[in-house]
């Protein structure tokens, strides 16, 4: 195998060149993961899929994803994109491709909907591989350092900050409003100094914050960022939205709802993404998490392995 397939799609967006780019290797076979990791770190994105065949032929493949310095055991937006690619083939290693996918991680199974409309995949839809995990809290100088901001600007009244996780480990805060939200700034000595005393597990020390009104408490905008992994900024972090989303239906008083969630994140980069969750809630514990949105294709290419 001299050159390898690739496809990118921008993910929770029908917009080019908004929402968040992703590479997806169709078929990975043969690439060690060496070579995996180096093609990661290439393309340079938030993350890239690579697709191989399942280890149990009753799922649909196994997808590992990697971001410019790492694997790590799930993440939102590469199901999301990666579904839309593959659900666009016949047939995926031979099976023929249905309205459900079932993908083999490192943080167990996600299963993941098609939605078409007209012929088309309109959407696509993945359920979170883990029940949500809080982890400890965090202090808000280091949230603060972390984005350049004065402590006074994370906002703890329904929440301290917090470890959060539905398959892939997040700090999450939330701000005054947009107006601290729009002024946040990566400091890198801050996210090293706060991966030093608290690191998070499956990859490195990556702190999610949002702003919502009480208004409209299920309407957020959020910023991600991940220096420690390359990422200054990611346009969409469906793995980050998804815990957030299950944390606050847990903080909601209702035992029992059933909530959407619309997440707009990116805004600030210029490529604007809407992530969509459905959460259900039951007997006080959050028993479903949907992360949801579209795709569209950008770019095909090969790259070239040998000589």
């Amino acid at each position: 195998m001299n050159t390898l397939s690739y496809v990118t799609v921008d993910v929770f967006t029908s917009t080019r060149f908004e929402g968040n780019p992703l590479a997806v290797i169709s078929d990975a076979r043969g690439l060690s993961d060496a070579a995996m990791q180096k093609i990661a770190t290439e393309f340079n994105y938030s993350e890239v899929t690579f697709v191989l065949p399942p280890e149990n032929p009753e799922n649909s493949a196994r997808v590992r994803i990697f971001t410019p310095t790492m694997e790590i055991p799930f993440a939102g937006h590469p199901n999301v994109g990666t579904a839309y690619v593959l659900g666009q083939q016949a047939e995926i290693f031979g099976k023929p491709v249905g309205d459900t996918l079932r993908f083999e991680e490192e943080a167990g199974i996600v299963e993941i909907e098609l939605r078409r409309s007209g012929g088309t995949i309109a959407a696509t839809a993945i359920r979170a591989p883990q029940p949500l995990t809080i982890g400890d809290a965090i202090a808000k100088e280091t949230i603060a350092r972390c984005i350049t901001l004065e402590p006074d600007a994370i906002v703890a009244t329904t929440h301290a900050p917090v470890f959060a996780s539905v398959g892939l480990n997040f700090a999450i805060a939330e701000l005054s409003g947009l107006e601290a939200l729009s002024a946040a700034r990566p400091n890198l000595a801050g996210f090293q100094a706060a991966a030093g005393r608290q690191t998070t597990s499956g990859h490195d020390f990556s702190l999610f914050v949002y702003a919502r009104t009480a208004e409209n408490p299920w309407t957020i905008r959020a910023r991600m960022f991940a220096p420690l992994d390359n990422v200054p900024e990611d346009p969409a972090t469906g793995s980050a939205s998804a815990a957030l989303g299950a944390y606050l239906v847990t903080l909601a008083p209702d035992a029992d709802m059933n909530v959407r969630i619309t997440i707009e994140q990116g805004v600030e980069m210029g490529r604007r993404s809407v992530i969509t969750l459905d959460v259900a809630k039951s007997g006080g514990i959050v028993t479903d998490v949907m992360i949801s949105g579209s795709s569209v294709s950008v770019m095909r290419g090969e790259i070239i392995l040998r000589d």
